[in-house]
């Protein structure tokens, strides 16, 4: 859905298998962002307007992982599919040396574009991510079991209707410490609770994930020499700092930050403390 007017005006861009919506602003050297499951470019609508008034090109599209709002039924939705649609992203719009932010499940994603089609990729920004075994992390390790049952994902979404729910660890409790703003939440849960094609395109996703695809990924990492920032809340509850110090030995270029006062979604928590870690990176590591 994506509708924060921080982030620009939506665009559409059509990509193998489908047309995605993202938003753009700014100008400069391009900065994507990757958001995680069931939710959507929103997640970065405290973080664009302070990385594009620093004079970056923000793209932020709605990647479909449940929170889109433009179904992609012909898509290959597997971590592999979604790694070579965001490489035909970059592609597509001709962006080049880029700056790519994920968080939480999009790292995962990232991770496996890094060792697939890295070459259009300049530096990444890993803000607590799924990785190694954590792909999906406790409590939400049984999702993929469960979406193999048809029509399992409508009760899911009907039930999170209830706002006092929300606060649970299926929900947002976990992955953000601080209450995500209501009208937020909606532009997150209302795609997947108001079109069966979404959830389609959601189950069809969770389904496919399993800690195969991080755990192969990261036998390529000693291949990965570009840049990477591994920026984790120190009090996440989803995954353990000890996966961060874990990114940073086995990634050849990589340094960690830890940021306080926040949970998984940085982004919603922590979002000027981002911005500056972010840019500080972009800085050091610009290409001349």
């Amino acid at each position: 859905m994506g509708t924060s007017t921080s982030l620009g005006p939506a665009r559409e861009v059509e990509l193998p298998g489908g047309r995605i919506r993202y938003h753009e602003t700014g100008e400069g050297a391009p900065v994507v962002f990757v958001h995680g499951l069931l939710v959507n470019a929103d997640l970065w609508r405290n973080v664009v307007p302070v990385i594009a008034a620093a004079g970056h090109r923000c793209l932020t599209p709605d990647w479909p992982l449940g929170a889109h709002s433009i179904p992609v039924p012909g898509a290959d939705l597997t971590p592999t599919g979604i790694a070579d649609l965001i490489a035909a992203f970059l592609e597509r719009l001709d962006l080049t040396d880029v700056t790519i932010v994920a968080n939480d499940t999009g790292g995962a994603l990232i991770q496996v574009l890094l060792t697939r089609r890295p070459e259009r990729v300049g530096r990444v920004v890993l803000a607590s991510v799924d990785s190694y075994e954590s792909f999906f992390p406790q409590p939400l390790a049984a999702l993929p079991a469960l979406a193999h049952i048809p029509g399992s994902l409508r009760p899911l979404t009907e039930l999170l209707r209830i706002r006092a729910l929300h606060r649970l660890p299926i929900a947002f409790g976990w992955a953000s410490k601080y209450p995500v703003p209501s009208e937020i939440a909606d532009s997150y849960l209302l795609p997947s609770r108001e079109s069966a094609a979404i959830r389609k395109d959601a189950r069809r996703f969770i389904k496919s994930v399993h800690r195969r695809y991080t755990l192969d990924t990261a036998t390529r990492f000693a291949s990965v020499r570009i840049p990477v920032l591994v920026v984790w809340a120190s009090e996440d509850k989803f995954f353990p700092v000890s996966f961060a110090e874990r990114l940073v030995g086995d990634l050849p270029n990589a340094t960690l930050k830890l940021i306080d006062d926040s949970y998984t979604f940085l982004p919603e928590d922590q979002p000027e403390l981002l911005s500056e870690t972010i840019l500080e990176f972009t800085r050091l590591h610009a290409t001349p």
